[in-house]
């Protein structure tokens, strides 16, 4: 791997450092992880987490559909249903994701 992604001051986008500002966070991969198994409404996004705020959870959403990791669909019933999804990009999102999460799992003891 190129040291060139991680050093600072570069003119030129960095690919790694932009996509980690992206994913990195905590409540994202939370999201995309319980999308995983299909789509969620809002509150069972929330249950399935656990201990996300309502507030927090809208932001990690809405910041998920504006980088099309995922998408909303709202369904006008009353109150409106609005459901969430990984997209094409979200889905190929899984297989590094399912990579990290595996790691985590072996190693979280020596961490």
């Amino acid at each position: 791997m190129s040291k060139r992604y991680f050093e600072q001051g570069h003119l030129e986008p960095c690919p790694i450092r932009d996509i980690l500002d992206r994913v990195g966070d905590r409540w994202t991969l939370l999201v995309l992880w319980s999308l995983a198994e299909g789509s969620r409404r809002f509150s069972e996004l929330g249950r399935e987490i656990g201990d996300i705020s309502q507030r927090m959870l809208s932001q990690t959403v809405r910041r998920l559909e504006q980088d099309g990791f995922i998408s909303r669909t709202v369904t006008p019933t009353v109150p409106p249903r609005v459901d969430y999804a990984l997209t094409p990009l979200g889905l190929s999102f899984l297989e590094p994701l399912n990579v990290l999460v595996d790691w985590a799992d072996v190693h979280h003891d020596e961490i």
